[in-house]
């Protein structure tokens, strides 16, 4: 994946909470998504615990915090380093975080021309990078906690580093194109709160369960967005994205098989696949739904609410 060098970059929509030097070089309601992707995200760490998988020292009181109603402390926020280093797509090209901010500007620009077509307006959110812990309006979270967008205090967060834990962990290929998929399918959550699906999932465990059902129509939707990351806006100007390869997105795919419900408890729980468990769907779900977006390009093709199969 490759970034128009000279795009301008909007650091607005970035919230940095952690206090830390940018990388030189590439390298009141329940939190959605359990982790996003559902990679050490806050369903998912409860599930290798609750399977024998083990936390790897996450404290579980912090994680189900994450999941209950909590007040959220205030954010303090630093962009002054951001906004120094990430300027232009040369700058996403050159720097992993700098790529985060562009990824973060081209979702929310497609949403912002998208979802008037849907009868909603979209209302802009920034991302809270942070490091090691943070608060928010869905209770304490950690890092382990991995990715996930907030309904309450409406806020996509996520600690950086999740996307190296996400090749060395669970073995993901990665790259620029994966990393931009995370944060998609976290603003998928954050149009399904805008279009009030959010609020009516009520069964949260199941094969067909509504979490499962949420889980991969927000893949469905970051698969949307990519099938038009690299078009002009919609007041003509130059996409922040110049290219999406096959092997970007067949990257993307890879990280997907590695996310489900099936892998995780089979290669990071108790071995034993429990369907009756799921939160986010299966490997081949997940592939089937990200793989529906993009090729058709269509937030209406996502309705997995209505599938009667889900793959």
């Amino acid at each position: 994946m490759k970034y128009n060098e000279d795009a301008r970059l909007d650091t607005s929509e970035v919230q940095d909470t952690r206090g830390s030097r940018l990388p030189s070089s590439r390298g009141g309601q329940a939190a959605l998504g359990g982790g996003g992707l559902g990679v050490v995200g806050l369903l998912v760490v409860l599930l290798v615990n609750v399977l024998g998988g083990g936390g790897k020292g996450v404290d579980l009181g912090s994680v189900l915090g994450g999941l209950g109603q909590g007040s959220g402390g205030p954010v303090t926020a630093d962009n002054s380093q951001v906004q120094q280093e990430c300027k232009t797509g040369a700058d996403a090209n050159a720097k992993s975080d700098c790529a985060a901010v562009a990824d973060i500007d081209s979702i929310q620009a497609y949403w912002k021309a998208e979802l008037p077509k849907l009868g909603k307006q979209y209302v802009a959110v920034p991302t809270v990078w942070f490091s090691g812990q943070v608060s928010t309006g869905c209770g304490a979270a950690t890092s382990d906690s991995g990715p996930f967008y907030c309904p309450t205090d409406k806020r996509v967060y996520i600690d950086l580093t999740f996307y190296e834990d996400l090749q060395k962990q669970f073995g993901a290929e990665g790259g620029l194109f994966v990393n931009a998929y995370v944060l998609a399918h976290e603003y998928g959550h954050h149009v399904q709160d805008l279009l009030g699906i959010e609020s009516q999932v009520r069964t949260r465990q199941g094969p067909t369960s509504d979490s499962v059902r949420l889980e991969l129509q927000a893949d469905c939707f970051a698969g949307v967005w990519a099938k038009h990351a690299t078009e002009p806006g919609a007041d003509g100007s130059p996409a922040l994205i110049a290219e999406i390869t096959t092997d970007d997105f067949d990257r993307a795919l890879d990280a997907a098989s590695r996310i489900g419900d099936d892998w995780i408890q089979k290669n990071l729980g108790g071995g034993t696949v429990q369907q009756d468990k799921f939160t986010h769907g299966s490997s081949a779900q997940r592939k089937k739904w990200l793989t529906t977006g993009y090729q058709t390009g269509d937030p209406n093709s996502c309705d997995t609410f209505s599938a009667s199969d889900l793959g």
